[in-house]
């Protein structure tokens, strides 16, 4: 019997919400994905409509509702802010880290579990996302919870999760955890164990949570709805890329060695280790874990459309072969070993990470002083995770550093330097010039990836502009009074095809992000 500790699980669950929860209320909704899911639930409310999502007043089959669901109901409760938008994401993440706290203890002990959840809660990737107002930490927390339920053999709470991921992000709530079991089970040997797991009323409960919406939603708005959804959502992303500079095999490579960070040094090492130094017992555990974060690698890997929030699946697996490392090696005692691997790896990631963050100045120069201590406290910092395992061998002194590491990032990152970069990333303040300055009587062109925020902060649909079309020539071209509101990058490609008009100008700019007026 596997006790979980009371002290241990106050400690995740706070270090879990200071990482996540901090500031998620304090910078602006970042373009274009995050204005999407907050005015998709205002929208909802406004229309009194919960079952078609839409956005400027129009039907949007992009994603399946629950996280429209979420933020709707956290904007009755907390107002229409960037709080709300994004307190469903960083509950699920927390959430996520309780259930791998919960999971690696019962899986091997209670220290396993423990770092699993520190672990998970102190990377880039995971508390970056956790801050995020979209749908990717509540696709992987009904995700992980299936795969889990699994693996504790709680099947019917298994179905019920692939349900609740297949009403927040499509199919690929059932593909991702049953493609993984089923490899698993195979790999083993161990088929027959799917007669135990209620397969057919599973599915029969499956589809009583999971169908409901998508046959309400055919009803209404019948073929374009599959053919939006379905057709170009889910297949044509994978077969067609979005971005064509993407396309490449090695695209995710730098995406988990930064996101893992501070943790990247020891995951190498930890792979290694639950390969050729865990016991038989723990053996079968470890192995499920890594068809688990293999699979997501290899299926996005292949997926023509690549975006780095798409691996997020493979940040518990990750995280719980950290944690059964750090259990082993504290329970060794090995510290009259050197860790040479571990101190390897992390030598190198705090090196280029904190190098990286003080040159990071001379291209965001609103936040050199922040980015300059950023870089200064990664390298002091890590320069202590290193020397307590090389001088001291203190394996638990080390994580503790690591996880020091990875909140301090944090903090600075949202405390100092998303405040001053917002406006690179947000519509906000160049909103709020157009709502005091302008003539609302006129007409306004929008950048398509800036609309969604220029929409839920000045109220104000637009007319969109796609970018490398002409769209943005065109619109000038017809001489009419207007505004447009335009990415520096498409007005830069403007000007070097023709000149602008010279009743062309600008009314304001805030970090290349432009709102012109054609009188």
């Amino acid at each position: 019997m596997k006790y979980f500790d009371r002290n241990s699980l106050l400690i995740v669950v706070g270090v879990a919400v200071f990482t996540i929860f901090f500031g998620i209320g304090g910078v602006p909704l970042l373009d274009p994905d995050e204005p999407v899911y907050a005015e998709t639930a205002r929208e909802m409310i406004q229309f009194n409509d919960f079952l078609s999502p839409r956005i400027f007043g129009e039907y949007w089959y992009d994603k399946p509702p629950m996280y429209y669901w979420l933020v709707a109901l956290a904007q009755m409760v907390f107002g229409d802010n960037e709080f709300a938008a994004r307190f469903p994401a960083a509950l699920m993440a927390t959430g996520t880290v309780v259930m791998v706290y919960l999971s690696g203890t019962k899986l091997f002990n209670e220290r396993a579990g423990f770092w699993s959840a520190l672990v998970l809660a102190s990377s880039i990737q995971f508390f970056y996302m956790g801050k995020a107002a979209v749908t990717d930490t509540t696709l992987l927390f009904f995700m992980t919870g299936a795969i889990l339920s699994f693996i504790h053999k709680r099947y019917w709470l298994m179905y019920v999760c692939m349900a609740l991921a297949t009403v927040t992000k499509g199919p690929i709530g059932i593909v991702f955890p049953g493609a993984i079991i089923f490899l698993y089970l195979l790999g083993m040997g161990r088929l027959r164990e799917i007669l135990s797991m209620h397969v057919i009323r599973g599915m029969l409960l499956y589809f009583l949570i999971a169908s409901p919406w998508y046959y309400a939603m055919y009803t209404v708005h019948g073929m374009p709805f599959i053919e939006t959804f379905l057709g170009f959502h889910n297949v044509t992303r994978f077969t067609t890329p979005e971005h064509a500079s993407r396309v490449t095999f090695w695209y995710y490579f730098p995406v988990v060695i930064l996101g893992m960070f501070p943790w990247t040094g020891i995951l190498f090492q930890s792979i290694k280790a639950s390969i050729s130094e865990s016991r038989i017992d723990d053996m079968q555990k470890l192995i499920l874990l890594h068809v688990w974060w293999g699979f997501v690698f290899l299926f996005f890997t292949v997926c023509k459309t690549k975006l780095t929030s798409y691996i997020l699946p493979m940040w518990p697996p990750m995280a719980m072969i950290i944690g059964w490392n750090i259990s082993r090696l504290m329970a060794k005692q090995r510290y009259n070993t050197t860790f040479y691997s571990w101190m390897t790896g992390s030598g190198i990631i705090f090196l280029l990470l904190g190098v990286g963050w003080i040159v990071g100045g001379e291209y965001l120069p609103e936040a050199s002083f922040g980015l300059m201590v950023l870089g200064a406290l990664t390298l002091l910092l890590g320069a202590a995770a290193l020397y307590s395992l090389w001088n001291f061998r203190d394996i638990q002194l080390a994580a503790w550093m690591h996880v020091t590491i990875g909140i301090v990032t944090m903090g600075v990152v949202f405390a100092f330097l998303m405040p001053v970069i917002a406006d690179r990333f947000s519509v906000k303040t160049i909103s709020a010039v157009y709502e005091e300055r302008c003539d609302k009587d006129k007409t306004v062109y929008v950048d398509k990836f800036l609309r969604p925020g220029f929409m839920y902060y000045s109220g104000t649909a637009g007319i969109e502009m796609l970018p490398k079309t002409g769209a943005f020539a065109d619109a000038i071209r017809n001489g009419e009074e207007k505004y447009i509101l335009v990415r520096g990058l498409e007005l830069r490609r403007l000007r070097k095809a023709q000149a602008t008009p010279d009743n062309l100008q600008t009314v304001a700019e805030f970090s290349d992000i432009y709102l012109l007026e054609q009188k």
